[in-house]
């Protein structure tokens, strides 16, 4: 069914409520489900199912016989109801008021107003009974089954989300309520006010500083229909946070950070393509990373930061390589955080050869397949230890994650 048959459809139903015929968005639902039965030319058809669907009592079917016949000859004049239309039914035929629900904006005119200015322009209604919100659907739906209108969804939903990684302790003190350092020098100035008596110890804490982020992102062939959606992830979120470094890797490390400062999102797209020449092509994952570790690890690594690696761990590199330099970059960082889009799937098992030899040096393993992955791990990096913890095995992390969807705890 197509979106513009459906948007009249609901047009349709609000004409009928407007009317008085109580319509419920179950009934429209039922309709909508009848239709797929229904080839799109039978008038008759269309009209019968509408019928039985829609109408519950008796007196509502010569109403819904007058509005069907006009609507449907022109259905972009439906919504305001012709005078007359109703009145010219042979028969009693009253039209009963709709009184305001909790749903609807805004109040209708009380009779003194309507006296005292007869020419003012009805209030308009905004009734809310017969629409839905999409984001609660595309929050479980893949990313790759995205249609361009659900795309542009997206891309605002991911704007919203806010990426607060946990705060490092440095080691520069400042003044603070508790600490575990005594401030001699406040403490003897603060003294001189009760002629040399230490009334009041005063007590310096540990700064804290925001963790920055580095995302390496998988652009091969087998990464391809998630690609585009995890662009415009990476866009939203180096424009949230300050502190971001982003690659994108296939049979070559490219460094995109700059291409994604652009506020607007086409024109960044269109650097990252024109800075990237290894699209949709094959994986050398453990090249890719002995590039990072070599030229950029010590640029972008310092200062606590967090590692995310999105890829499906298809490899046909070098794997002894592979497992050699993830065991270096879990090493440089606090923490390691592997996104499988594979992950959400069913069933899913890590048996490719990369994914074998990455999984020991993983921290944590997680899905991002779609909208609800994503703020998931949102929540995950929010909740990150202010220490870094004892290393532990990737696989032992991935057995307890594979229950993410259904609500169990995050690592």
């Amino acid at each position: 069914m197509s979106g513009y048959f459906l948007h009249h459809l609901i047009r349709f139903g609000r004409t009928l409520r407007a009317a008085g015929v109580p319509i419920t968005p179950g009934q429209m639902m039922a309709l909508v489900r009848a239709l797929e039965w229904i080839p799109m030319g039978d008038r008759e058809a269309f009209y019968h199912a509408a019928r039985c669907t829609l109408i519950c009592r008796r007196e509502d079917l010569e109403v819904f016989d007058r509005i069907f016949n006009w609507f449907w000859r022109n259905p972009l004049m439906g919504g305001q109801l012709p005078p007359g239309l109703l009145s010219t039914a042979p028969g009693p035929i009253r039209r009963r008021e709709n009184r305001p629900r909790p749903a609807e904006v805004g109040h209708p005119p009380s009779p003194e107003s309507r006296s005292e200015n007869p020419e003012a322009p009805p209030v308009v209604l905004a009734d809310r009974a017969m629409t839905y919100s999409p984001s609660e659907i595309l929050r479980r739906k893949q990313f790759e089954r995205f249609s361009e209108e659900e795309i542009q969804l997206a891309r605002r939903l991911m704007a919203r989300l806010r990426w607060q990684i946990q705060e490092r302790e440095t080691r520069r003190l400042r003044p603070g309520p508790k600490g575990e350092h005594l401030d001699l020098r406040r403490t003897a100035r603060r003294s001189l006010r009760h002629y040399g008596e230490w009334v009041r110890l005063l007590w310096r804490t540990r700064k804290r500083k925001p963790r920055p982020l580095v995302v390496l992102c998988d652009i091969s062939g087998s990464m391809e229909r998630y690609a585009r959606m995890l662009l415009h992830f990476l866009h939203a979120l180096s424009h949230t946070r300050r502190h971001v470094e982003t690659f994108v890797f296939g049979t070559r490390l490219t460094r995109i950070t700059r291409c994604l400062h652009h506020r607007d999102l086409d024109q960044a797209l269109q650097e990252v393509s024109r800075t990237v020449v290894d699209w949709s092509g094959g994986t050398r994952i453990g090249e890719c990373m002995h590039a990072f570790n070599r030229d950029w690890a010590r640029r972008v690594l310092g200062r606590g930061a967090v590692v995310m690696i999105i890829s499906d761990g298809w490899d046909r590199g070098d794997i002894d390589l592979l497992r050699q330099e993830m065991e270096r970059l879990q090493k440089s960082c606090y923490r390691l955080i592997w996104l499988n889009p594979l992950l959400g799937i069913p069933g899913y098992q890590p048996l490719t050869r990369g994914m074998q030899a990455a999984l020991p040096y993983i921290d944590d393993f997680l899905p991002v397949h779609n909208l609800a992955s994503l703020e998931q791990l949102a929540a995950h990096l929010e909740r990150l230890p202010s220490r870094r913890s004892a290393r532990r095995s990737g696989l032992a992390r991935s057995i307890e994650l594979v229950g993410s969807e259904e609500g169990l705890p995050l690592g």
